[in-house]
């Protein structure tokens, strides 16, 4: 049987419920619906500690998430969906122009981080890659689903294997490339070459072309497959007007379907996900952030968000992006100290004073980041802008995103940066803003739980003020109170008897704490 439905002892049995519950819950109560678009993309699933668990792909990503996070996917799935539900501890979605798009991206991704429930769930795909070897001295394209460390240059995957292999037979005929499997093409490899009665190759093998033109050729092919498809597409274009002029439609019909097939296949959105990463799938992004801010890639970005509910257990999140991949332990929590009353500008200013303040308010003693991000508009940038040169720092590399309307504020400039939705730039932006947010929010509703558990601590008789402040300090929650024997808490809490610690294990069981 499967080692992730084994465990050896019933206690860690119920403990391991218990934590996959939690994760579970954590990871629903974050999930809003109207946050995901209902569009093609691809989602991750991570454990409790970061790790990629599971890579999928849907035509709509807002229905497809919302089915993992229905009540009745518990009840009604399959043992190993289940498995994977109860341990989903965070999530994120990558969004894209297509379900093409997203297929590539899925299947990349499996590739590259072999998720457990991908591989226990028998879904991994492999499409199809164009090779080529250019240290052979006469190149030849070749068909495989393998990418492999070695000389070759490797296009793709593409996910429309029927499409491909029709356009890599109208690229070995109008580049004139040889299709034999030899290395050194010779006389003996012509007597059985199928190409030399149709005329389509350039026949190395006889010389009739020289090695230097042959790369030639191969170089001006190189170019479709790294995107560039509009100087073909345009000479394809103009023959097929000749043919419509001289009423040879079918002839113009082919070339129109061959037009097309390029586009599809060799045009740039096929590219999009070639080196696609995780966790750093952004780097691009980086460089485009840098040229839009005018300032170099900011390789380390630090973003800054706040949570309160009215006021209450109000609390503050840093989260660290190192090229355009989040960095989760360098990640920091705030709770907010120095504002009473319900004020996101002063709350914003204190965790970025605290952030960058050292002990002994020496400014050379703390690196900056290459960019500071707060989730705002222009009332919170102010109020970072302040602490900064409160602690001695200048304000170049700080803005603030405004979630309204998605506008950049910069300091200085009154009016914000509007950029297309589509940006790259502004995707990352958007991440590190959500990741920010989503991080808050966790810090706050942990707060929020335990004071909820504690208060129903005090209703137990007899525990007192003194009582529960040593519980709580040797045992850190009382969640950890519930997963303890009434033998531990005397052993380990002095002043604390048998009796009390009975009824107290009684008392958190009838809670369900």
């Amino acid at each position: 049987m499967p080692h992730s439905f084994l465990w050896d002892d019933p206690t860690q049995r119920v403990r391991d419920y218990q934590i996959n519950t939690e994760n579970m819950t954590a990871a629903k109560n974050s999930f809003t619906p109207s946050d995901i678009p209902a569009e093609p993309g691809v989602y991750i699933f991570r454990d409790l500690f970061g790790n990629i668990i599971y890579v999928g792909k849907a035509v709509n990503l807002r229905k497809r998430m919302q089915h993992y996070f229905r009540p009745s996917a518990q009840r009604r799935a399959d043992p190993r969906l289940r498995s994977l539900i109860n341990s989903i501890a965070s999530w994120e979605f990558h969004q894209v122009k297509s379900d093409d798009e997203a297929l590539i991206l899925e299947s990349r991704l499996i590739k590259q981080y072999a998720p457990h429930y991908n591989i226990l769930m028998r879904d991994d795909k492999r499409f199809l890659l164009i090779k080529i070897n250019p240290e052979e001295p006469f190149p030849r394209l070749r068909l495989t689903r393998i990418r492999r460390n070695d000389s070759c240059r490797y296009f793709g995957p593409f996910p429309h294997g029927r499409a491909l292999k029709s356009m890599l037979e109208f690229l070995n005929a109008y580049f004139r490339l040889r299709t034999c499997s030899a290395i050194h093409p010779s006389m003996a490899d012509r007597k059985h070459c199928l190409k030399k009665s149709i005329k389509t190759c350039s026949a190395p093998c006889v010389k009739k072309i020289s090695e230097m033109d042959y790369r030639q050729q191969v170089a001006r092919m190189l170019e479709l497959l790294e995107g560039n498809v509009t100087p073909l597409v345009a000479e394809l274009e103009a023959k097929m007007k000749q043919a419509a002029s001289g009423k040879c439609f079918e002839k113009a019909a082919k070339l129109r379907d061959v037009i097309s097939n390029i586009t599809w296949v060799f045009g740039s959105k096929p590219r999009s996900f070639r080196f696609a990463t995780l966790p750093s799938p952004r780097r691009g992004a980086v460089a485009e952030l840098g040229k839009l801010l005018q300032i170099s890639p900011p390789k380390i970005i630090e973003g800054f968000d706040i949570s309160n509910i009215f006021g209450t257990f109000a609390v503050g999140s840093m989260v660290r992006f190192e090229d355009g991949a989040p960095a989760r332990s360098r990640y920091r929590r705030f709770r907010i100290r120095g504002v009473d009353q319900i004020d996101d500008f002063a709350m914003m200013g204190e965790i970025i004073r605290r952030r960058y303040q050292t002990k002994s308010n020496s400014a050379a003693s703390v690196e900056l980041p290459d960019l500071i991000l707060v989730d705002g508009g222009k009332g919170q940038l102010t109020a970072a802008i302040q602490s900064l040169a409160d602690s001695g720092y200048s304000s170049a590399n700080i803005i603030g995103l405004a979630k309204k309307n998605e506008e950049i504020f910069v300091p200085d400039q009154s009016e914000p940066i509007v950029i297309e939705p589509s940006s790259a730039a502004l995707k990352l932006l958007q991440a590190i803003r959500d990741e920010a947010h989503r991080f808050a929010i966790d810090y706050h509703r942990r707060l929020r739980d335990k004071k909820i558990a504690e208060s129903q601590l005090d209703e137990m008789p007899g525990i007192g003020p003194e009582r529960k402040k040593k519980l709580l300090r040797e045992f850190g929650s009382v969640k950890q109170l519930t997963q303890t024997t009434a033998e531990e808490i005397v052993q380990r809490v002095p002043g604390i008897g048998q009796t009390f610690a009975d009824k107290l294990v009684l008392f958190l069981q009838d809670k369900k704490l």
